[in-house]
């Protein structure tokens, strides 16, 4: 296993004994920016209700569901439900969406071109390896009109996929969280918006092109099947999707992340 992964599972389960006696104490598993950020915004709400809710910061997206799955978190924020279907169709995981809370467009960025039509015969573009994001990222670019695909709506789409790429482009799959730093070696990168956020890089300003409000690629709340009812994940989904929340994303982001509740 790899040293990184042991250890933040490692962390993850390391109060798992001491944390279970706590009625209404739990754990969420989440991506830093902008998922972790927003429930530390609504943990002093939960604190008032008698709630004790630990954010778990983790950078690996094949580690969450895992947790979760495997009872060493209650909960956790930083995927879409295409991406939750096929990890659980590869691992088997028992986990549901509890409720969508927010999208976050993806973008297409670069520090070499400053606009798609520049972009040169045979450029190198990044896009993220893992299962969903990949289609979801060249998705966007067979809008924008730099390639096709064969079918538009294989939401497990790979570059094998790609029926026409008039301009030669070169596709580099890359690790999610790593996209921003390849922006040095590439013409362009498709990047998801927490880790855009999570580099100072502004999906408003800095994008060429972003994904419109129509994209059915919303972040979920997971939990455990059966776990829906518990008091702390019922007040969570309260907490996430009230007007309060709304307000605070549509102030914090200015339009990098959109409320879906």
């Amino acid at each position: 296993m790899n040293k990184s992964i042991f250890l933040i599972l490692a962390a993850l389960g390391s109060c798992l004994m001491g944390c279970s006696s706590a009625k209404h104490r739990f754990k969420v598993a989440a991506t830093p920016l902008p998922h972790a950020q927003m429930l530390e915004f609504i943990r002093p709400d939960l604190k008032a209700k008698g709630i004790d809710m630990e954010v778990i910061i983790v950078e690996d997206y094949n580690i969450p569901n895992r947790a979760l799955a495997g009872h060493e978190v209650d909960a956790n924020f930083f995927q879409h439900i295409p991406f939750m279907k096929e990890q659980i169709k590869q691992f088997g995981y028992k986990i549901e969406s509890l409720t969508k809370v927010e999208l976050e467009p993806m973008g297409i960025y670069s520090k070499k071109i400053h606009a798609l039509d520049k972009l040169p015969n045979k450029a190198k573009i990044a896009v993220p390896n893992d299962p969903t994001n990949e289609a979801r990222a060249l998705a966007l670019l067979a809008a924008h009109g730099l390639i096709q695909m064969k079918d538009p709506q294989n939401l497990q789409a790979t570059v094998i996929d790609i029926a026409k790429n008039p301009k030669n482009i070169q596709f580099l799959e890359v690790d999610a969280a790593m996209l921003p730093r390849s922006l040095e070696d590439v013409d362009a990168a498709v990047i998801n918006t927490n880790y855009a956020l999570a580099a100072n890089l502004s999906p408003l300003k800095d994008a060429l092109a972003l994904e419109g409000k129509d994209s059915p690629y919303a972040n979920i709340i997971a939990i455990r099947i059966g776990d829906e009812k518990r008091p702390e994940i019922e007040e969570l989904k309260a907490a996430m999707t009230s007007e309060k929340m709304k307000e605070f994303i549509l102030k914090q982001y200015q339009g990098a992340v959109i409320p879906a509740f």
